[in-house]
């Protein structure tokens, strides 16, 4: 796995990864940066957000669940060390859409976390992970 990082100008930076995808990073405008993408915090957290629900999306597939749509929100408590912060408290916070069996979507996303997402298992050295879940039917 191998990512470029190109700086843009100031604290602006963009990152490809090796098919080409594309991501604007910043600082925020207190350090000098534009705020003109997400903060490597930030992608922290989008990085666990979207790790889960791959392997959440696939789980239920495999269930054959009736997934109509996912949406994730991922909030993170930061704590200051002597020169650095790092994340103490991760909620992730899922809404599903669709004929699910929460039973079944509990299982997703505890298998997730608990198992399959290298993310939150790296984060889970600082972090108190935490998620909660809605379904809505159409």
């Amino acid at each position: 796995m191998k990512i470029t990082i190109d700086h843009l100008n100031d604290m602006h930076m963009e990152a490809q990864n090796e098919e080409g995808g594309l991501i604007r990073m910043d600082g925020s405008t207190e350090i000098g940066g534009l705020e003109g993408g997400f903060s490597p915090m930030q992608l922290l957290l989008a990085g666990v957000g979207g790790c889960s629900a791959i392997d959440i999306i696939g789980i239920l597939k495999k269930q054959r669940q009736d997934l109509q749509d996912l949406k994730v929100e991922v909030d993170g408590d930061r704590q200051s060390k002597e020169e650095y912060s790092e994340f103490t408290n991760i909620h992730i916070k899922y809404t599903f859409t669709g004929d699910l069996d929460p039973s079944k979507v509990e299982r997703a996303i505890n298998l997730s976390l608990d198992k399959y997402c290298s993310v939150s298992k790296t984060l889970e050295k600082t972090s108190d992970i935490t998620h909660s879940y809605e379904i809505h039917n159409n």
